[in-house]
């Protein structure tokens, strides 16, 4: 081979090994350029794993906060209820001791009346005889002196006006000490603690000793009529929780009717309190022809603490408690109904046998 042979295949190689290293800083380049596509590709899917990782923790935590709010909510309505069943278990305590305080010289006044009655009679008769024995010491005009003295003590005595009225005060008396057992009887009967256990109850009996005991709220503003099915059997239920229930519904109708009363568009109210049966169920009906209840507002009125009235006058519970012992404890419904003519009407319904 000659000289010239020989640098030719020697920059032949060069050639060959610049264009070597070529390639293979090519090839470095494309696998730098692959690995970090590579690399982007992984860093964008755990971005996008990352992002759905947040969302479904996300929304668990959105769901555990709602389940605790849902948590703190009943919490909070069960406090409610359990400070209310205090205060009635203290009320009806203090109420069972007033109606034995009560009971006890209602009695003995009632016997002592019942004696007088039955005295007043004879000593009516005693009267007459008297008047004629002395008419007829008269015609011997004797003793004057002392018939001026009789005629002067009979006039003073007034027999004819006590002989009229005396029968009709006693009767009075007695019909009042009537009123006043009826009330301690409802009182006894309203504050008796039941056992926490459904029971079968006379509602007829429980509405009316919640009437009698809710008559201070109702009886200066409204007439209430009291209807009750003559062929409503004995109900299951939590005999004082109703009666609580029947108590608040007659008494928001009687605000509702005094809060008309103050504005002047009513002189005097109406409430209907019915107790039927439909079916397997008893369906409760408390109806006024009061204020009514706002179309707005109509969704809320069974919220705890939800009220229209001025601070003092409620507590926004009233509603709440019934739908509590209506729906969640007799498993019964409780709505408010559509009412002609105005005010509010609420139904209640739960079924005979728990």
């Amino acid at each position: 081979m000659s000289c010239g042979d020989q640098d030719t295949l020697a920059e032949l190689r060069r050639q060959l090994a610049a264009r070597d290293k070529t390639i293979e800083v090519l090839i470095r380049r494309q696998l730098d350029i692959r690995a970090r596509e590579s690399s982007t590709l992984h860093f964008l899917e755990q971005n996008l794993t990352l992002e759905k990782v947040v969302e479904r923790k996300t929304q668990e935590l959105a769901a555990e906060r709602a389940e605790l709010q849902k948590t703190l909510a009943e919490l909070k309505q069960t406090q409610v209820r359990m400070l209310q069943m205090q205060k009635m278990e203290s009320i009806g305590q203090l109420a069972a001791g007033i109606a034995h305080e009560i009971n006890t010289p209602t009695q003995f006044v009632a016997d002592n009346i019942t004696f007088l009655r039955s005295t007043l009679e004879p000593l009516l008769a005693l009267i007459d005889a008297s008047l004629i024995l002395v008419g007829k010491m008269r015609e011997t005009s004797s003793n004057a002196e002392q018939l001026s003295d009789f005629d002067s003590l009979r006039d003073a005595a007034d027999l004819e006006f006590v002989r009229e009225q005396a029968p009709l005060a006693l009767a009075q008396c007695s019909e009042g000490l009537s009123r006043i057992a009826g009330i301690v009887k409802a009182m006894k009967t309203f504050s008796h603690a039941s056992s926490g256990v459904m029971e079968l109850e006379d509602l007829g009996a429980i509405a009316r000793s919640a009437v009698t005991v809710s008559q201070s709220e109702w009886k200066h503003v409204a007439d209430l009529e009291l209807e009750i099915d003559p062929d409503l059997p004995p109900v299951a239920c939590l005999r004082d929780e109703i009666g609580q229930v029947v108590m608040n519904l007659v008494i928001n109708a009687a605000h509702a009717i005094g809060e008309q009363i103050e504005r002047g568009k009513l002189a005097r109210g109406r409430i209907e309190l019915s107790l039927r049966l439909t079916g397997d169920q008893v369906e409760l009906r408390v109806a006024d022809n009061g204020t009514g209840i706002p179309e707005e507002i109509r969704e809320r009125v069974f919220e705890p603490f939800f009220t229209t009235k001025p601070v003092g006058r409620g507590s926004g519970q009233g509603l709440a408690l019934a739908f509590s012992t209506i729906v969640e404890k007799h498993k019964g419904q409780i709505l408010l109904a559509p009412r002609d003519g105005g005010g509010t009407c609420l139904l209640a319904r739960w079924p005979l046998r728990q």
